[in-house]
């Protein structure tokens, strides 16, 4: 299937006839592994125009050295790269890394969809993309990787460690344990779980989730929810978080 660029869009205008400010807050070190030199160089383009610092890859292999080698907030990566393709290169990532993964996909294929999720990846878009839509969830995504969680414990606990059975969760020290050993979580499947936590017995449907961990301010894919859910679930014990059939999920008191 042939890929489309991404192809930045004009620079926008407010009522004056202003282009208002569109850089990044902060530096943001992107690395973007795409092996169409076309859409690379359009991401890369779109990307640093926001005000992101963008280095690029066009294979599996050199996205992997080139991750080693840097130091990167966020990762973008293609899903069909030669070499060691997307699915592949996130694998490798998660086995040394929680930094936030989104992956770009040519097709609205499921499989590839749920392969990326599958392997770690926080949230996926299908080219072609336009300019904000990707900005939007490099930003959403960022958000929830330096997420500072209130000073004030939740109302329901009596301090802000809460305990559901072998299962610790330090909301103040955003630490979780199992059975007292810490367990690793990306960015992403902290925020599912403090929300599950917020509300321990409660069903939580997907668009709440979405909304709430996510931070989508439009209809989004609930595939995202329901893999980032399998992962937390092998990572916190497979009876902790329940389906309830028709309405969402929740987590187990104890």
């Amino acid at each position: 299937m042939r890929k489309h660029p991404l192809a930045p869009p004009p620079p926008p205008h407010d009522q004056a006839g202003t282009v208002p400010e569109l850089r990044a807050p902060d530096p943001v070190n992107v690395l973007v592994v795409e092996d169409d030199a076309t859409i690379r160089r359009a991401v890369q383009l779109a990307l640093e125009r926001y005000g992101y610092r963008v280095d690029v890859a066009a294979d599996g292999l050199d996205g992997l050295e080139a991750f080693r080698a840097g130091a990167y907030d966020l990762l973008i990566l293609d899903v069909m790269l030669p070499e060691l393709d997307g699915i592949g290169l996130c694998h490798r990532i998660r086995e040394e890394s929680l930094v936030p993964v989104l992956m770009m996909s040519a097709r609205g294929d499921a499989l590839d969809v749920v392969a990326g999720l599958e392997a770690g990846a926080d949230d996926y878009v299908i080219k072609p993309v336009d300019t904000p839509v990707l900005v939007a969830r490099i930003r959403a995504l960022l958000r929830r990787a330096t997420f500072e969680p209130s000073q004030s414990p939740p109302p329901h606990a009596p301090g802000h460690v809460l305990v559901f059975g072998d299962l610790t969760v330090d909301t103040l020290g955003m630490e979780v344990r199992r059975a007292g050993e810490p367990v690793p979580l990306t960015p992403t499947e902290l925020r599912l779980l403090l929300e599950f936590a917020a509300a321990p017995g409660s069903v939580l449907d997907r668009r709440r989730l979405l909304r709430e961990v996510w931070d989508y301010g439009w209809e989004g894919d609930t595939r995202v929810v329901d893999l980032c859910v399998l992962r937390l679930r092998k990572k916190i014990g497979g009876g902790r978080i329940e389906t309830v059939r028709g309405f969402g999920y929740k987590l187990v008191r104890t």
